[in-house]
């Protein structure tokens, strides 16, 4: 009788976790960064159907990198978990803490068991505040660990690479289109350093707007805001280069 092939428990997690972030690193990158007025979320999508950011509910939006059919579940989910808890309680009882805890729970069990393969997602799980020190930003890894994020965070495609430039040039107070262009330059960045250029038809936005007198702060930006919005901050970009040089 032959014997039966024996690898450890630490192997196994190892090769799973390996597996997770090769298939969430083919896919494209997006960032979600903080600006004055809320959260914005920008990615790179040809798509103008297959959305990767959504609103799960009033203040919280929902953001992920990897395979569609798996995110998109999680994103159904989370959307049922929000309807029934706020129509059972309170709206105000829905938080992004709350979602990212049951995203987690949802990833770590899957990427534990070993009957069914990891999921090859990230995710980001934002709620815009009354103040920028209220809002919250969740980084959710394929195998359920929770990231508490400040300022920027980005995942996906080469998210490390683009992290490190969202750190160094990400600060408070950003308006909207400055926090646009510093997203779409750290996106446009290849792996060797060099930049291409990203047309706004193939970006995807939304934004988390605190100012909104609605109570859902979500909105999509597309077509001639989002158009207006790059432009102006050029325009804006290159005042001050005149100014500097007067």
């Amino acid at each position: 009788m032959s014997t039966p092939f024996y690898v450890s428990p630490q192997q196994q997690m190892a090769d799973r976790a390996e597996y997770a972030r090769k298939g969430i690193a083919r896919g494209r990158s997006l960032v979600v960064l903080q600006y004055a007025d809320g959260i914005v979320f920008v990615g790179e999508n040809p798509s103008r159907a297959l959305h990767k950011f959504s609103e799960i509910y009033d203040r919280i939006g929902f953001a992920a990198a990897g395979k569609y059919n798996e995110y998109e579940n999680l994103r159904i989910g989370g959307v049922r978990y929000a309807d029934l808890r706020g129509y059972t309680y309170d709206r105000g009882d829905v938080t992004a803490r709350g979602l990212a805890n049951v995203y987690a729970q949802t990833l770590g069990t899957i990427f534990s068991s070993v009957g069914e393969k990891p999921y090859e997602v990230e995710l980001v799980v934002a709620e815009v505040g009354e103040t920028t020190e209220q809002d919250q930003i969740y980084r959710l890894p394929h195998d359920g660990s929770i990231v508490d994020e400040h300022g920027a965070v980005a995942v996906g495609g080469n998210a490390e690479q683009i992290s490190g430039y969202l750190d160094q040039h990400h600060r408070d107070g950003m308006t909207l289109a400055e926090a646009l262009k510093l997203a779409v330059q750290s996106l446009s960045r290849d792996t060797n350093g060099s930049e291409r250029e990203i047309p706004a038809e193939r970006l995807e936005v939304a934004v988390l707007d605190r100012t909104r007198p609605q109570k859902r702060k979500f909105k999509r930006i597309t077509g001639r805001q989002l158009a207006r919005l790059l432009e102006a901050d050029g325009a804006q970009s290159e005042a001050e280069s005149s100014e500097d040089t007067e």
